[in-house]
Formats: structure tokens, C-alpha cells, sequence
């Protein structure tokens, strides 16, 4: 992919630890408890104040769902509910807003003016979002190169969706409702994707720097824009991981270059929007005694089998775009967004699924599909097929023009899924509840003279303070980490060498071992490393524990410890274990002495590591070996 241009733009999204919502006195606190008591809302499509309807907001209002809220006493009130008005801002919130943008050098403005952005996909009880323009321009330095940003703002966090299978309704927690987040919208100043996971870290690292921000999976989140010469802006949503960026970005770069190739082998055979004519053919008698158990499921439910003939699109919908993603895969994602059905066959993939040659043949024979041509087939319920083909077809068309606008949704594994139409211009009016808030220059000033440490600088401290070596330094610092081991030394006490040994090396160590390391949060590691300053692990069981709470996240510290078999030795059991093994190596103790004690060593720790410190081991060892020596 070198020599490809590209435009990258990243807007982070970072979740404030203040003490209360934004917009009322409930606190910032998350809870797995079962709910106290739900409600349920359908929410309406309005028009922004010009009148216009956002594309986004119709396609979330055309879903025709009803949104079940789930609320805790203790963090959910009427403001969460919209039964109530919005109280005055946070001004705490407001605070670290500002000086993060007197960090970045931005343009702040004279009064802050609450927004309401149109979201009717049920995250928001009202319906809209609450959003604030704090400060515009200013820019971060990466490697020597000046980072735009476009905008700072405060808006508060959408409720947590926690289930969606049952058919008509969606089901939200509402704890999450109104958190502080702040917004930073960088230019479109990205050109590659190594250089977007460094900005990424560098803003990442500045909101941490305030010291106020909450941490742990899904406290930050990354959205980027990325379009090619010749492509489209797409929107990816919620990237979680740091180090994903820069393969969702690559892997975005090859999904439009293959769908701008598949747009020129459309112009070479010379097909054109009129030729793509929706016209269903129903072919259920074909596939009514298909061995095919999607079609047979659907079938004996009283479904229908239709087909689409796609002129000219003759083995482009098995064309990959990306690992494991194909042109049909796209039209799919449109066919279940739209019609809800699990999916969609296309002639590309058949016969498969078992689909028979025979009938793939008759199906062909019925629609007139030629070599160049091709078919999508889709088996439901009448209604939902005709919305699901409709919808692919209309994705079709598409790639006639190359690389529609959309949201995307990222996966996992660095691929991206349809999410939903771009929202446009028409989404935002005024929030007529909360009085305009003024930003005085003495404010500002005042704020300019408590601005947190800059992360270099902070790097640069720890190096000289807690004697890290330049390397293990600069690893903490690109896996954003210089915070946390800070806190990390001084909570527990531990030897800053092990702490940052252990954020390094370590979980290096455990993801190569294909540990779910990305399980693993701030309160884990901090338990694990209080546990080994209490005495209650030895520093050597680390990597065990950190293990267990990777693979049981849930877990307790003491459930942990007693699934790895770590409870703590005593000094008398301890000393049990080394005359068994010295009784079971007289012969060499005899004939070496001393000199037999690495060998005895490396026996006793193989049995008791990481349920006493190594030192320990050591020296009771050595008493008892002198013991033996000697008697």
C-alpha cells in the first residue's frame, strides 16, 4: 500500500472520574447489580431547527424498536429519565475541559452553549445527546509533526446497551447515562497508520495527564475517519485498543482500494445503474425441498425464497475486500440491518450451504442470469426479504460509484462492518434548558497557572526518580502506562523495577502465550501487586494470578488465588518441603555439600513458586542444608 494517499482523522472520546454526571448530582458510578426498576419508551423522528431530517437518525427511526431501560437508585434520577430539566453543567467537568484545551494550545471560547445532537438509536432516553463546543484549533506534536485539532468539546455518555435479542425491543442500563466525556476531533492531518496509533497515545496520554479521567476498557474510545484518493470518508466507531488503530486503518485503506477496483471492472463491463433493475423472483418452489437447513428453517416456518439478479456482477460479490470479508459480505450487512434476516446467499458462494448445483442451475434459468451476471438469494418471511433485497440491492448500485459514506463498526480483528448511514449537518439545535455559561479571561488564567505535568516531562521525572532504564521508560510511556506505574509504586510500595517489569515484560510474555490480556484492568493489576507487598504471593506467582484474572476477570482476588493454588505458605511448611527434598537428594548433598544447593534450589521452587518469596526459600534452605551437612 505505499504511495496510496490517504486522509485519517481520530476523534477520542475519554470518560471524566468526576464525582458527579454532568448534567445532575447522580455519581459517575457503574453497577452489575440487577436493576431496581425499568421503563420503556419508543422515541419519535423530529426535524433539526432548518427543518431537514438526519439520514442516521431515519434509518435508526425506520428500525421501529421500543428501548427498555434498566435504573439503580443509587446513580439513575428524573434527568436520566428526561422527566426532569437538565441541571447546571458540572463545572468540575467544565475544568478539566479547559485546561485540556489550554494544553493544546486552543482557540476557547467566550460562552459555552449546550447542544442537542439528534441519537434516536435508544442510547439516549430523550433522544438526543447533550454536546458542548469548548475550544477550536490548536494541535499536538508527534515526532516533530503538528497534529491539528479541529475541536474540543463536553458532552455527556450515552446509557450501556445490554441485550438485543428479543425481536421489537432493545435494552439499555442507564448508569452510564450522562458521564462526562470529552470529545477531541483531530484534522484530518493522519497519513499513515502507524502515525494514527501515535496520535492516538499522545491525546491519550494528555487526558491522563489530568489525572481525572476514568480508566480501564471502554473509559476511552476511538473513532476514526479514513478515506483514500478516490474513495469516501468512512466513520469507524469504537475502537478500544491502542494497538488496533493502525490495522483497522491498513485494513480500511484495502477495503476501498478493492471496492474502487470493483468499480472499474463494473465501468470495463460497461454496466450501468439502468441495467440494475429490482425486480424479486420468487423461487421458494425451487427450494422447497432443499437439504439446505437455513432454507429448510425458514421454509417450514411459512418463508419465501426470492432472488435478485445482479447484471454484470458475475464473480465480483466473492471478490475479498477484506480478511475474510467479501463485496457479498457488504450486501449482507446491508440486507440484516434493514430487513433483520441472518443473512444472504449469492451466486458467487453456490452451490454451498446445501445448495445443489441442480437447483443453483434453475434458479439461474428462472432469472436469466448470463457468465457475467450474478444473483443474491434471500429466505424469510415475505416482508423481511423484500426490505433485506431492497436494501443489498440498493448497496449494489453503490459500487458503480466506488466507496459509499457510511459508519462502520470495528471488529475485533481490525475488520469493519456496516453500522449505519452517516449522519449529516441536520442533527444539532439548541438546548433551550441550560443558561449559556461565560469563560472570562481571569478564569483561564487561573486555570493556565495549574496546568497538569506534560507527559514527556513526566516521563523524563520518572526516569530520573524511580531509576527506569531509557527502554523500559519508553515502553511504559508507548503503552500508555507512565500513570498508572506511578500510582502503581506508591500505592503498594513494590520495587519500581518490578512494577514496570511487569507491565512490560510480563503481559508481553502472556499475549504470546494467548492470554486475554486485554481482560486485564488497572484494579486487577493492582490487586495482584498489593498482594505480593502484603505478603500474601510471591513476587514470582505475578504472571500465575495475572493469568487467572485474564481468563476469570470476574474473579476475586481470593477466588484467583485459589484456583492457581497459591495460598501462602508458612515458614514451617516451607520448612517441610526443603528437608523432603534434601532427604530425597542425600546422595548428592553428601558428595557435593554446599555446592549441591542450586541444584536444591531450583527442586524447591519448582514446588512452592509464587506461595513464598524466593529469598525466604533461600535462606531457610541454606539453614537446613547445614544442618544436614553437618549432622
Amino acid at each position: 500500500m505505499q504511495g496510496v494517499k490517504i486522509k485519517c482523522g481520530l476523534e477520542i472520546h475519554q470518560m471524566l472520574d468526576t464525582a458527579e454526571k454532568l448534567f445532575c448530582s447522580c455519581p459517575t458510578r457503574l453497577t452489575q447489580d440487577p436493576p431496581h426498576f425499568v421503563f420503556t419508551r419508543r422515541l419519535r423522528l423530529a426535524k433539526s431547527e432548518i427543518g431537514e431530517i438526519d439520514p442516521a437518525a431515519l434509518f435508526e427511526y425506520e428500525k421501529g424498536l421500543a428501548y427498555r431501560y434498566e435504573c439503580h437508585r443509587d446513580n439513575v434520577c428524573l434527568v436520566e429519565m428526561d422527566e426532569e430539566p437538565p441541571h447546571n453543567m458540572n463545572s468540575e467537568a467544565l475544568e478539566l475541559a479547559l485546561k485540556f484545551s489550554l494544553m493544546i494550545g486552543a482557540s476557547i471560547v467566550d460562552e459555552v452553549h449546550v447542544m442537542r445532537k439528534i441519537v434516536i438509536d435508544g442510547s439516549n432516553v430523550s433522544g438526543f445527546q447533550r454536546t458542548s463546543l469548548i475550544s477550536l484549533g490548536g494541535s499536538i506534536d508527534v515526532y516533530g509533526k503538528k497534529i491539528g485539532i479541529q475541536t474540543v468539546c463536553l458532552e455527556e455518555d450515552a446509557a450501556r446497551k445490554t441485550e438485543e435479542k428479543h425481536e421489537g425491543y432493545v435494552s439499555y442500563k442507564l448508569d452510564r447515562l450522562g458521564i462526562p466525556l470529552i470529545e477531541v476531533a483531530t484534522a484530518p492531518d493522519i497519513e499513515s497508520p502507524e502515525e494514527a496509533r501515535e496520535v492516538a497515545l499522545r491525546i491519550g496520554l494528555l487526558l491522563r495527564a489530568l489525572g481525572k479521567v476514568k480508566r480501564g476498557l471502554g473509559t476511552i474510545r476511538q473513532d476514526l475517519n479514513i478515506s483514500v484518493e478516490g474513495g469516501a470518508r468512512i466513520e469507524i466507531k469504537g475502537v478500544q485498543y491502542l494497538d488496533l488503530i493502525p490495522k483497522i486503518v491498513e485494513l480500511e485503506i484495502q477495503r476501498q482500494l478493492s471496492l474502487l477496483d470493483i468499480r472499474d471492472e463494473l465501468k470495463r463491463r460497461n454496466v450501468k445503474e439502468e441495467d440494475l433493475v429490482f425486480e424479486p423472483v420468487d423461487v421458494t418452489d425451487i427450494l422447497r425441498s432443499s437439504q439446505s437447513k437455513v432454507v429448510k428453517k425458514a421454509l417450514d416456518s411459512g418463508g419465501v425464497a426470492l432472488a435478485l439478479k445482479l447484471k454484470g456482477f458475475g464473480g465480483l460479490l466473492g471478490r475479498e475486500i477484506q480478511p475474510g470479508r467479501r463485496l457479498g459480505t457488504e450486501l449482507a450487512d446491508r440486507a440484516r440491518y434493514w430487513g433483520g434476516v441472518g443473512g444472504l446467499f449469492h451466486s458467487d458462494e453456490l452451490p454451498g450451504y446445501g445448495i445443489t448445483k441442480d437447483e443453483v442451475e434453475k434458479i439461474k434459468t428462472r432469472l436469466g442470469v448470463d457468465a457475467n451476471d450474478a444473483f443474491i438469494l434471500i429466505v424469510d418471511s415475505r416482508e423481511k426479504v423484500m426490505r433485506a433485497l431492497e436494501a443489498a440491492y440498493e448497496r449494489a448500485k453503490e459500487a458503480l460509484e466506488g466507496v459509499p459514506e457510511e459508519t462502520r463498526a470495528a471488529n475485533l480483528d481490525g475488520t469493519t462492518k456496516f453500522m449505519r448511514p452517516r449522519p449529516g449537518s441536520a442533527r444539532m439545535y439548541p438546548e433551550t434548558d441550560i443558561r449559556p455559561i461565560r469563560i472570562t479571561p481571569e478564569y483561564l488564567e487561573e486555570l493556565r497557572k495549574n496546568l497538569p505535568e506534560p507527559p514527556e516531562k513526566t516521563l523524563e521525572r520518572l526516569m530520573k526518580e524511580y531509576s527506569l532504564p531509557k527502554d523500559m521508560a519508553f515502553q511504559l510511556f508507548s503503552q500508555q502506562q507512565i500513570y498508572f506505574f506511578e500510582e502503581a509504586v506508591k500505592t503498594t510500595g513494590l520495587a519500581p523495577q518490578l512494577i514496570a517489569t511487569t507491565l512490560t515484560n510480563t503481559i508481553v510474555s502472556l499475549r504470546r502465550d494467548n492470554i486475554p490480556v486485554e481482560n486485564l484492568t488497572e484494579e486487577h493489576l493492582l490487586a495482584t501487586f498489593k498482594a505480593v507487598a502484603d505478603g500474601k504471593i510471591a513476587k514470582e506467582a505475578i504472571p500465575v494470578v495475572l493469568t487467572e484474572f485474564a481468563k476469570n476477570p470476574d474473579a476475586s482476588l481470593e477466588e484467583v488465588l485459589k484456583r492457581a493454588g497459591l495460598e501462602r505458605l508458612t515458614i514451617e511448611e516451607l520448612r517441610e518441603i526443603v528437608r523432603k527434598v534434601i532427604q530425597e537428594n542425600r546422595e548428592d548433598v553428601s558428595q557435593k555439600g554446599e555446592k549441591s544447593f542450586g541444584k536444591l534450589m531450583g527442586i524447591v521452587m519448582e514446588r512452592v513458586r509464587g506461595r513464598i518469596d524466593g529469598a525466604v526459600v533461600a535462606q531457610v534452605l541454606r539453614e537446613e542444608l547445614k544442618k544436614a551437612i553437618s549432622s
